[in-house]
């Protein structure tokens, strides 16, 4: 059956486009994903336990320890290598994990819906500053962090909620985005803005002074980045709406588990094509070079699929400061060259330096494999090893142009009786 790329990719920029997310609810990763049994989803690609990275192995070894699988580290890390235990790709149930995030059964989850396109998705929720299972860290204050999380501060925004309605993501990141954030390395704006928007309703919900104090620290002390995982669910419930259209060449998803980049796209169903992940170009904290640094890892790589993070770095003059860019000129630049790889421009998210012209967005595998230009992916780097367990800096990830190479030939293969031309000409 002939096939209309152009149509295709078209349907899948205006669904991208018209995206409303709106946060809607709290939940659990065994109530909204029915993830159940010894099963655990983990960021990137698909990736066994004998391959994952210190930093994810310790990840596990925290979440097992939390559904109480395991008593110490190193029972759980025994029972992760079993075989007993399930491993999948947190986008496989329409999830999101940042870092070496792995969601558990048990774990307090983000759950975002555009009703535009019909679409949900979930994300793990941050723990604040301090020893995190998404750095690996898997000791006593990592677990208490969670257990915190699940017991107190889930239920509170579930409260506030129920009291105040959902809230308009894709409002929320317009703005933010306004406010110099380009949603993945610099959330500054948008962290506010939801500490805005939340302190209130806290306080009409939280009768006890100390947690209602502990809570608001959580989102403003030392925590700018903590929108982040609203930000990737809101992206991956918008990214969700171009799953499965036939003939199209825009990505769907890009992940990477800190062993391997992984790509998928929305006309090639479920299929992943990967390639090493990148070790990531950037600036490091006092102390730290580029050889204490873990390769490329996490789902956050959503942001730069639904067009922020490094597609949207010319509305973030701060965040170059960040990821280590040499100038805003080089910011406004990449924006620039991110545009030849995208199907076209999101309206919804407007760039005031660039004249209002809306952020990049669809990538087509197309276009990369043409120009040989490659995703920017704005991203944190964190400590190879699981005994740190921190960010060490920041910068920008070149993924590898392979799984892109890859991921066009299957779709030629797919569509070997139709004639389908370039990008440059659809």
């Amino acid at each position: 059956m002939a096939i209309s790329i152009g149509a295709a990719n078209r349907e899948a920029l205006e669904r991208l486009c018209r995206a409303r997310p709106a946060w809607t609810g709290m939940t659990t990763a065994r109530e909204a994903l029915g993830l159940t049994g010894r099963s655990l989803l983990h960021a990137g690609p698909p990736i066994a336990w004998e391959r994952m990275c210190p930093i994810m192995h310790g990840a596990v070894m925290c979440a097992i320890q939390y559904e109480g699988w395991a008593p110490t580290p190193t029972d759980a890390e025994r029972l992760a290598a079993s075989g007993e235990v399930a491993f999948a790709p947190a986008h496989s149930r329409g999830a999101v994990a940042p870092m070496a995030g792995v969601i558990s059964p048990g774990t307090p989850l983000i759950e975002v819906e555009d009703r535009a396109n019909g679409t949900k998705a979930w994300s793990f929720m941050g723990t604040g500053p301090g020893p995190q299972l998404r750095f690996g860290a898997h000791g006593p204050e990592a677990l208490a962090r969670l257990g915190w999380n699940r017991d107190v501060m889930a239920p509170a925004l579930s409260r506030v909620l129920e009291r105040e309605g959902p809230l308009d993501l894709a409002a929320h990141m317009a703005q933010a985005l306004a406010m110099g954030d380009e949603m993945h390395m610099r959330n500054a704006a948008s962290t506010a803005l939801l500490t805005k928007a939340l302190a209130g309703p806290l306080a009409a919900v939280v009768a006890d002074s100390a947690q209602l104090e502990r809570m608001l620290r959580f989102f403003t002390r030392d925590n700018d980045q903590h929108f982040l995982t609203w930000a990737m669910c809101a992206a991956k419930a918008a990214a969700r709406a171009i799953e499965g259209i036939p003939g199209c060449t825009v990505v769907s998803m890009m992940a990477r588990n800190g062993v391997e980049f992984g790509v998928r796209v929305a006309g090639l169903g479920d299929r992943w094509f990967t390639g090493p992940a990148s070790v990531v170009a950037g600036s490091y904290f006092p102390g730290f070079t580029a050889a204490d640094a873990n390769r490329d890892v996490g789902d956050s790589a959503i942001m730069e699929t639904y067009g922020l993070g490094g597609m949207a770095m010319a509305a973030s003059p701060a965040v170059t400061r960040i990821v280590g860019a040499r100038s805003v000129t080089d910011a406004i630049e990449t924006t620039r060259r991110m545009g030849e790889i995208c199907v076209g421009r999101n309206p919804t998210f407007p760039i005031g330096v660039l004249d209002w012209e809306g952020t990049p967005t669809g990538i087509d595998i197309r276009k990369v494999v043409e120009t040989g230009v490659v995703p920017a992916i704005n991203t944190a780097i964190a400590h190879r090893d699981l005994a740190v367990a921190r960010i060490i800096g920041a910068g920008i990830s070149t993924p590898p142009l392979d799984p892109f190479v890859a991921a066009l030939v299957a779709f030629g293969e797919a569509h070997a009786e139709t004639r389908w031309p370039s990008a440059a000409k659809n």
